[in-house]
């Protein structure tokens, strides 16, 4: 009988479950996007984002991630506009993007994708008398921004099919002017014509927590249902392919595996005890917690409530106004800037009132019990 080491096989166990251990790292790298074309005199700068796709898929992938943007979004918004000139409100009443929108959903749109991708863009159809009468919503990679030699936006143009830039004829782009694209650059930085991507500052983090979360997967599911290592009586390669067959089969159902006698020598258990690896736990909470920090939204804001004390939270709320409202500011500027219109947006729980209360409570309780605090008659 042949005991040839070369004869060791191993199953498809794998198949039954998952296709691999750790997180699945595209390599593909998009480059930047952002070139300069130089024609002689007439050189100018464009901007196109060609990772949209990653972007957004991140946000859908990543549930924190994603938790965090809608919730910013939720709170720049807060109860939705007010405006204190009626023209201006008769007109946002009007606006329904792609048929199915509301001016404040929109603008919820606007900051979720603005936060995503950087930019967001809205195609400006107005009146024959020249007034605001809709803001279409437009995909951002299918949108580029063109400047001239000076650095100024001198022009949009937009594509029916996403990331088209090669100019192909059954995708033909339309060329806007400034004035006709409503276009939200958040967080430029020095001379640029376009906005920053949160997801571009965090990618990294987003692909180590992926890639915890599936090492954590296989960790636990390996307590359940372990993997086995089986000595056989032959070295036949086809009896033993149906061995395989037989045991991945046995151990997908649950169930139990008879043999013939003398067949099998044995059959040994290898299953991941608990606490002999590292726990993962706290890396993925450490992970979880740079999403937050990217955009400095506390887990209270979350519903999470991983603040150790309650003047801690309070402490990070008030923090994560400043954020909420500088967006606001942002936001409010824009649509004066570019559409013409005077809103203000409210924050949903201002919590400044409160903590002024707490700290005057706080003064009076310290001077009420201090012992060193004269008395009268003394």
């Amino acid at each position: 009988m042949s005991q040839n080491i070369g004869e060791a096989d191993y199953t498809n166990f794998r198949s039954k479950n998952y296709d691999d251990m750790a997180a699945y790292n595209d390599p593909t790298k998009f480059p930047s996007s952002y070139e300069i074309e130089s024609k002689g005199s007439d050189g100018y700068a464009s901007y196109q984002n060609t990772r949209w796709t990653i972007q957004f898929g991140a946000y859908f992938n990543i549930s924190e991630l994603g938790g965090m943007i809608d919730t910013k979004a939720r709170y720049v918004v807060g109860k939705g506009y007010k405006s204190s000139n009626p023209a201006h409100d008769k007109i946002l009443q009007k606006i329904t993007g792609n048929g199915l929108d509301t001016a404040n959903l929109i603008f919820y749109n606007a900051v979720r994708v603005y936060t995503t991708g950087g930019d967001f863009y809205a195609e400006i159809i107005k009146t024959k008398r020249g007034e605001l009468r809709n803001l279409k919503p437009l995909d951002p990679d299918t949108v580029k921004v063109k400047a001239n030699k000076k650095g100024l936006i001198s022009g949009y143009e937009v594509f029916a099919v996403q990331n088209n830039t090669d100019g192909n004829k059954e995708n033909a782009s339309t060329l806007f002017k400034p004035d006709e694209i409503f276009h939200l650059a958040y967080n430029r930085m020095a001379g640029q014509i376009h906005g920053q991507s949160v997801i571009d500052k965090i990618e990294d983090i987003i692909k180590m927590r992926r890639e915890a979360m599936k090492d954590l997967q296989v960790v636990f599911h390996r307590y359940v249902k372990p993997l086995l290592i089986s000595s056989v009586d032959t070295d036949d390669t086809a009896e033993i392919a149906k061995f395989k067959a037989k045991i991945d089969s046995a151990m997908a159902l649950g169930e139990n595996l008879v043999v013939p006698k003398d067949t099998v020598d044995n059959i040994e258990r290898v299953s991941i005890p608990q606490f002999s690896t590292l726990d993962p736990l706290p890396w993925i909470k450490l992970l979880q917690q740079e999403f937050l920090k990217a955009e400095c939204i506390p887990a209270i804001a979350l519903g999470a409530g991983a603040e150790s004390t309650e003047s801690e939270s309070k402490m990070l709320y008030l923090s994560w106004q400043q954020v909420v409202e500088f967006n606001q500011m942002f936001l409010e500027e824009q649509i004066k800037s570019q559409l013409g219109l005077d809103i203000e947006f409210e924050f949903p729980a201002n919590i400044a009132e409160e903590l002024n209360q707490d700290n005057k409570k706080d003064a009076e309780k310290k001077g009420k019990f201090d012992p060193k605090a004269k008395t009268g008659g003394q």
